[in-house]
């Protein structure tokens, strides 16, 4: 099977739905390319080459380039989802979705309730998250939370080039809107992708590793890390089940739940901050569900509640580190681990 980046298996994605289907436009800033500049067509494909290629497959007609106004595209967007069309919509920047969060949350995540079932609004939202690229504190949050708290939203965070292109195919043929978060810093890592398309099913987690001693669930990012944490613990005898839920809503929180059951121990690892985020979700999940089974306290392993920093080393000791996942695994296990 071939290895594609994570960028070629999105881009793989739009292109097979958009020959599939001649209803699926894409919409955004600059994703034709060369618009406002030379006015060569494909220049760029996007910020970061994601949608290269499209508008010479399709046009413009169906690869619509906007200018530099997010609430503009949103609403045109979820407009032509409930007119017929599927938009996939790039807003480049999740930390740039609060100008359009009128039209996300309080329009198009609740047409389908507000009209008694009649309205399908099938819009995809793609947007970038995370930090790792020392981009500063307006272009480098993990905001999935926000999105994951609004009810008539579905989350996805695709964690590798394969989920990548079978989770976007899925988003773009569901009938309800989807905010689909890629991880700016993982557009280069590589995976076998089908050429075919696939779909990958909502809520429906990956068990990324086995093992009996202890759980892990990691998101979008997070997964290399914590998998490269769970391959160092193996050596020293450590069987660590990594989960990556892929959505976070909808959530699967059975295989979390049957997880906890057989290890009775729990590590959330995620960038996002850590008041009212998803390892909070999950850590009390587990207590109110699965309480019973736990061997010791849950451990939480997120960025501090601060902004992202801009200098590489900050930004760097912000994020949660290969270090401090595997402390708190053997923190979990009863290990007596040196403070910071």
């Amino acid at each position: 099977m071939p290895r594609k980046t994570y960028r070629q298996a999105i881009n793989e994605a739009l292109d097979c739905e958009m020959a599939r289907d001649d209803t699926v436009i894409v919409i955004g800033e600059d994703i034709a390319g060369g618009a406002g500049g030379s006015g060569e067509d494909d220049a760029y494909g996007g910020v970061l080459g994601v949608t290269k290629g499209l508008v010479g497959k399709y046009g413009r007609a169906r690869v619509i380039d906007t200018p530099i106004t997010e609430s503009a595209i949103m609403g045109a967007a979820a407009g032509a989802a409930s007119t017929g069309l599927r938009p996939v919509a790039e807003l480049m920047f999740v930390d740039f979705l609060g100008v359009c969060f009128d039209q996300i949350f309080n329009q198009a995540a609740k047409f389908r309730y507000m009209f008694g079932g009649k309205a399908r609004t099938p819009l995809v939202i793609r947007s970038m998250i995370g930090a790792g690229m020392s981009a500063a504190a307006q272009h480098s949050q993990a905001l999935h939370p926000i999105f994951t708290h609004i009810p008539g939203l579905k989350v996805v965070m695709p964690s590798n080039a394969y989920d990548a292109k079978g989770l976007l195919i899925q988003a773009i043929r569901d009938d309800d809107p989807v905010i689909f978060l890629e991880h700016k810093a993982l557009y280069d890592t590589q995976a076998e992708v089908p050429d075919e398309a696939y779909a990958i099913p909502f809520g429906e987690a990956e068990f990324v590793t086995e093992g009996d001693d202890v759980t892990i669930v990691a998101f979008s990012a997070m997964v290399a890390r914590a998998k490269a944490v769970a391959e160092e613990l193996e050596r020293d005898g450590i069987e660590v089940e990594l989960i990556d839920p892929r959505t976070t809503s909808p959530l699967d929180e059975e295989a979390i739940l049957e997880s906890v059951e057989r290890t009775g121990r729990l590590v959330v690892v995620d960038e996002g901050s850590p008041r009212c985020g998803m390892a909070a979700d999950i850590a009390a999940l587990v207590a109110s569900k699965g309480f019973a089974h736990l061997k010791a306290p849950v451990a939480m392993v997120t960025p501090p509640h601060t902004p992202v920093p801009f200098a590489p080393n900050l930004e760097a000791a912000y994020l949660p580190s290969n270090e401090r996942i595997a402390a708190a695994v053997r923190s979990v296990l009863g290990e007596t681990v040196p403070a910071e």
